[in-house]
């Protein structure tokens, strides 16, 4: 991959990717068939880039986009449960416009924030391969590279946990992922461990409003710390 120089090249060489057949084929398929609640809009169907704020100094790593979330929508953490959460927080701790992200052109804007993920493809049970994450982290490293204020991350789950590791490997010896979890790295920049607020663990209650809002009260009192 070239050398990207700006956030709006990498948004373009992510919606033009078509590195991993799999996943091209599994997103294409779910825009074509859809689902019924969802049968009359047009999905969006291609890879999806990263969104935000480029002066942003917190940086939220996600998994994957959801098949009838961000495939369908075109924007990250856009149009299904796990982006309410997110978005939700991302409001109450003065991070973005609005609570709510339910359509690509629906007046949300983040202020000192940009959200991101490990994967830019929905992927079949949520689970992209090592091969197809791997094949997608030039692109958080040209993210990380171009987000120059850039001093806290959020990783959300062990997979945007080992994506922002891999994209942006701090000297020393590796942090381990545990919910709540804080590690301050070489170079200024902290590392904050979340749960990712996915069906699977707000529903059955490991991941609560109080721990998550926790998270993003954290990275709110860093960067105020940070000046």
């Amino acid at each position: 991959m070239p050398r990207l120089t700006t956030l709006s090249a990498v948004a373009d060489t992510i919606v033009a990717c078509e590195r991993c057949p799999r996943l091209r084929r599994w997103c294409v398929r779910v825009a074509r068939e859809k689902v019924r609640r969802f049968r009359d809009e047009t999905y969006w169907g291609r890879p999806v880039p990263g969104f935000g704020d480029g002066a942003a100094r917190l940086l939220v790593v996600g998994l994957a986009p959801a098949a009838h979330g961000g495939n369908r929508t075109g924007r990250v953490f856009t149009g299904d449960s796990s982006g309410d959460w997110l978005y939700e927080a991302l409001h109450r701790f003065g991070f973005a416009n609005q609570p709510t992200s339910v359509y690509r052109d629906d007046g949300l804007t983040l202020h000192d924030c940009y959200v991101t993920a490990a994967a830019r493809c929905a992927p079949p049970g949520n689970k992209p391969t090592p091969r197809e994450l791997e094949a997608c982290r030039p692109y958080l490293a040209a993210e990380v590279r171009l987000l120059r204020r850039l001093r806290v991350v959020i990783a959300l789950g062990r997979v945007g946990f080992a994506a922002w590791l891999a994209a942006a490997p701090p000297p020393g010896p590796r942090p381990r992922f545990a919910h709540g979890a804080v590690h301050t790295l070489e170079g200024g920049t902290t590392l904050l461990c979340s749960y990712h607020p996915s069906r699977q663990n707000t529903n059955t209650g490991r991941l609560t409003r109080p721990m998550w809002h926790a998270v993003f009260r954290r990275a709110r009192s860093l960067l105020a710390s940070a000046g």
